[in-house]
């Protein structure tokens, strides 16, 4: 098997009697797409840090293409692009030129660089925008911008920060083609740190989930839902919700939980309960407007698993 780009065994990070990271265990192979989720405190900028060289894990040790980020952090730098959440720019430049800035600090010649920075601005779609002042920039631009300046010295590894947080759902859209087209075409590795699971579960080969610095679930997204898919959920939707009818449903044989919301009532059971609900609802003289068993989805799986402790 080949190096992974990422490998982290007992990663540990402490703040005095504060765990932020505990324990934690990670693999990314090259061109792999890996979703890191988790609610905000959770610690995946934590772990981000010790990725990157700028905060030295407690216990435990990563290597990042075969280098220790605190002892080589030079190497591991050249190797990734990283697009934090809040991204910064010098307002006053123009895009171009913020990019033709960040390509002298890594050191490429300017003919090269040129040519790298047009081509990076066309497939972010900011052609039209090069030469506009970046003060002048919507949040999702700045997005499209921090993109190409990560992609800029062609990296092998990606690492970005909740990057479709204040996004529109078209500028979601295109972050996530964009980040497939990375990881397909061009081969480059990709660590998302999200907690918006149900933009990452779309194009993450796998995903680990994050609680209280210890990492709960790990895997591919349709293994992880085969292992968790225990029962059906129902959904029926009536023209009144009553006491007695609640009271009904949550009394039919392997229904573990009830719950209404206007006339809509979740039901999640062991066993497939479509008609005995149905033949409650009919008993109970409500009439039934819909009726539909929904598959569970990551996200759905998350809260459940967070809200059960």
């Amino acid at each position: 098997m080949s190096e992974p780009i990422i490998e982290v065994q007992g990663l540990t990070k402490r703040y005095g009697n504060f765990t932020a990271v505990g324990n934690l265990n990670l693999r990314l192979e090259e061109g792999e797409v890996f979703g890191f989720l988790g609610p905000n405190g959770s610690g995946k900028s934590t772990t981000i840090l010790m990725l990157l060289g700028l905060t030295e894990p407690s216990e435990g040790w990563a290597r990042v293409a075969g280098h220790d980020p605190n002892r080589n952090p030079l190497a591991v730098k050249r190797i990734i692009g990283y697009l934090p959440e809040s991204v910064g720019f010098y307002t006053d430049l123009s895009g171009r030129e913020n990019l033709e800035y960040t390509a002298r600090l890594n050191g490429m010649p300017r003919d090269d660089s040129e040519d790298r920075v047009e081509d990076l601005l066309d497939q972010v779609e900011l052609s039209g925008a090069k030469d506009q002042p970046v003060g002048q920039y919507s949040r999702g631009m700045r997005q499209r911008l921090g993109l190409a300046d990560v992609l800029l010295k062609e990296p092998r590894l990606v690492i970005l920060d909740d990057p479709t947080l204040g996004l529109d759902p078209a500028g979601v859209n295109w972050l996530l083609q964009l980040i497939q087209e990375m990881s397909k075409t061009q081969g480059i590795s990709v660590f998302i740190s999200s907690h918006r699971l149900h933009e990452v579960q779309r194009i993450c080969d796998r995903v680990g989930i994050l609680s209280h610095g210890e990492m709960v679930l790990e895997g591919p997204v349709g293994e992880l839902m085969a292992r968790h898919e225990e029962g059906y959920q129902l959904d029926l939707e009536v023209d009144e919700v009553t006491p007695e009818l609640m009271e009904a449903l949550r009394a039919v044989p392997s229904v573990e939980r009830c719950e209404a919301l206007g006339d809509l009532i979740t039901i999640s059971s062991k066993e497939q309960v479509r008609g005995p609900a149905l033949s409650v609802v009919q008993e109970q003289g409500r009439d039934l407007l819909q009726m539909q068993t929904r598959n569970r989805s990551l996200e759905e799986i998350y809260l459940r698993y967070f809200q059960e402790g």
